[in-house]
Order: C-alpha cells, then structure tokens, then sequence
C-alpha cells in the first residue's frame, strides 16, 4: 500500500506548518503497519489539527472543539475493530481537557495525537495551554499569568499507560507513531512543532530548540507499569457478558375506555413529600390502560423533602407533539409551593376547568368549577392526598375513570402497596364521592 492519503484533498497547511510532517509520518506509519483504510477512522475537531480527517482516504469523523475524544470513544465501544485516531491541537486539548482526563482514566483502544505548536494558529495566535510563559502572543499578556500544562505529566497522573512526546522533527516520529496506534490501551503523543503562520512570526522556534527544550524538560514515569490494566473496551464486554439481559418494556394492553375524546390536560400542584410525580406517572399509566398516548413534565427544586412539586400531564388519543400546558382542564392544588409556582395559569383557567383543593390552599379569583377536600378532617395522610385527589377526578369521569386509575394502581404497584392504595381511594370514593 503506497499511501492513504486523499489524492482528491491534498494536504493545504503554511509553508513550513509542522502539521504537514505530521501528516506524512501518520501516513507512513499506518501504511508501515499494513492497516487498510477501511479499518481506521480518524478523527479531528476545530484548528488546523482538524483538517487532518480530510486528508486521510479513510473513514473520519469531524466534530466540535475539544470534543474528539467523546466521539472517539463511542466509535471505538461500537466498533472495536477499528483503529481509532484522534488528531487534536493544544486549542482543543485545552477546550476539552475533562474529555482527555475521563479517556486517559478509561484507558480505550484510542490513539491521541496533540499536534502541540503552541498558540490558537487557525484563529490568529491566541495563547494555548502550552503557551510558554515567556512567548509573545497575540492575546497579549496573559500567557504570562499561566504556567503551561505538561500534558504527559498530566495524562500519566489521569492513568494513561502510553505516554510520549516527540518533536515533530525527530526521525523516530514515524516508529513513535506505529508504537502508539499498537498499543492495547489509550495512548496519547504529545507532538512539538512550528507554526510559521502565527507563533514564530513572534517567537523564535526552530526544530533544534525544540530539541533542545524537550531535553531539558524531566523524564516521563514508566507509565505503562504503573497504570498497566485491562483495555476499557474489553473490559467492559466481559463485565456487560455477566449481567442478565435487559427485559422487554412492559406493553400495557388498553383494557379500558376513557371519558372523553381528544387531549386532557392535568396540573397537579404540590409540594415535597405529597407524592406529585408519581400521581402524574398514575395518570399517564391510566391513559395507556385506555389507549391513550400520555407525557409527563415535572418541576422541582434540588431540595430534598422541601420545596414546590410539580407534575404535567397529557392524555390524548393523537399524537402528542406540543408538551407545553398554558389552559389546563384540569388541575390539583394540595400545596401553597405548588400553587404559587402557577398562579398566572390559575387566573386565566377557562369556566369548563376543574380544580380539586385542599382545604386551606387560597388560589387566585378564577372561573373555573372547584371541588374542596377537607383532607385533614378525612384524616388521609399528606403522602396520600394526591392518589385521593386522583380518584375524586375519576369519581367525576372526567379525564380518568376509575376503572383506568385501578388499572394504573396495579401496573405500578407491587402486591402489598397496591392493595393499600386500593382500598385507600375506594375509602375516599365512599367518602368524598358518594
């Protein structure tokens, strides 16, 4: 094999860009190791690095800045067989540092290559995470708050195994390069070179003082010894072999038959601990008992056990395309948090509403038919008034009827709580309905 470089896209880099050497020791590496193009996908995000998978006649894959390596991996989980390279600048290296850190910690069957000249070359010589403190660069004098990341150091503390960096003028690039795509794990080279187009203009770089820097900087740990484990890929097929197969979703079979036509749409307003969300996964279970489509939005605060809790839903026999709710048809107020997270849709309720309350709760003036619960006199638990409410709804057919909510009640229940919710919303239709 000659080449595998795009005879259609020849490479267009600066005169003297090391971006181009690098790109015909890659090609020379990969022919070298006999690698046909259809087992190799490079792949590349923003900067002149990222011109790297057009170049190549193999299968490539471009993404945004910083994110090759989330692309990377997938790829490779998908297709283990494939010979994955990551082309990156010390631009993207930076922007997706988090992505190096979690894949050197993974240690996948990816090769990275930082093509590291220094500065942000394709848009105009900004600093770079490598940017030397002393450099002169066209973000003016920032770089000199920074020290600049040693991305080997790093990589190696992060867990990667291979770890190496190399000028891009070093005659063993080309064997530095076939031993990285070798390796069984995550490697990553970190490779030094010019950028005449911005970074020397300023500074003085040549291929010899990047040899002389590269010489003065400390040794690399043994690396592949001190993180040596499993390549994640494999590693994670031989633990996923162990478990039990997922099961099939549960089909609900539409064994009953809704109250009305067309879209229902339901606000239950609450707060934490009444058990809000599940009274709208209740609700949508009801709906798919009648062959209904059904969705569920909820809103609640980061707090735990204390705050406003809010569920939407909609029932329809159409498609859902639209989840929003601006003039529900019905809604459940059994908190003030609730209440006053919705207190504009609450003013503007049509006269054809419905609005189930607690005892207590002040809503805002509206035309809407209201039906109060004296919760507390009933003496149902606050955990329960949402399931109460539910079957107060079902006991006015409107929405739900009770034989869609006892369907739901047994879908989502096990045995022992189901019969408890049974009895409690046949308790309060005696009660509140009768």
């Amino acid at each position: 094999m000659d080449s595998l470089l795009n005879s259609n896209r020849p490479p267009v880099f600066c005169p003297g860009c090391s971006h181009e050497q690098v790109l015909h020791a890659l090609d020379q590496a990969l022919t070298g190791m006999e690698l046909s193009r259809e087992h190799i996908v490079v792949v590349s995000d923003i900067g002149c690095s990222g011109l790297f998978d057009t170049f190549f006649d193999t299968h490539a894959f471009h993404g945004l800045h910083g994110r090759a390596l989330t692309y990377a991996t997938g790829i490779k989980m998908a297709r283990p067989d494939l010979k994955v390279i990551v082309t990156m600048g010390d631009g993207g290296l930076g922007i997706g540092g988090a992505h190096v850190l979690s894949t050197c910690r993974r240690n996948i069957d990816l090769t990275l290559l930082v093509l590291n000249n220094f500065n942000y070359g394709m848009t105009g010589g900004q600093c770079s995470s490598t940017t030397p403190q002393d450099a002169q660069v066209a973000s003016g004098f920032l770089n000199r708050l920074e020290k600049p990341l040693d991305i080997c150091h790093v990589a190696g503390a992060a867990g990667a195994c291979h770890v190496s960096r190399v000028s891009t003028y070093d005659k063993g690039l080309v064997e530095g390069l076939k031993e990285a795509i070798a390796f069984d794990g995550f490697s990553l080279l970190d490779i030094w070179g010019i950028c005449p187009g911005r970074f020397t203009r300023r500074n003085k770089l040549s291929p010899k003082s990047i040899e002389a820097d590269l010489v003065k900087l400390p040794q690399l740990g043994d690396f592949k010894a001190r993180n040596a484990r499993a390549e994640y890929g494999r590693a994670y097929r031989q633990e996923a072999a162990k478990l039990q197969p997922a099961t099939d979703p549960v089909r609900i079979e539409a064994t009953c038959k809704s109250p009305q036509p067309g879209r229902r749409e339901v606000v239950v307003l609450g707060s934490a601990g009444q058990r809000i969300i599940t009274a709208g996964e209740l609700l949508c279970l009801a709906g798919a008992s009648a062959g209904c489509r059904a969705a569920q939005k909820s809103d609640y605060p980061i707090t735990v056990m204390r705050g406003h809790s809010i569920s939407e839903i909609i029932l329809s026999d159409m498609e859902i395309e639209y989840t929003g709710i601006e003039n529900p048809s019905v809604v459940i107020a059994l908190a003030p948090e609730g209440v006053n997270r919705r207190k504009k849709m609450l003013a503007e309720l049509s006269p054809e509403a419905l609005v189930i309350k607690a005892s207590g709760i002040e809503l805002p003036s509206c035309p809407a038919s209201i039906i109060e619960i004296d919760f507390k006199a009933e003496k149902i638990k606050p955990q329960d008034w949402a399931l109460v409410a539910l079957a107060v709804l079902a006991g006015q057919n409107k929405v739900v009827t009770m034989d869609m909510l006892k369907a739901a009640l047994k879908l989502r229940f096990r045995k022992a709580e189901y019969e408890t919710a049974i009895a409690l919303v046949e308790k309060a239709v005696a009660s509140l309905c009768g």
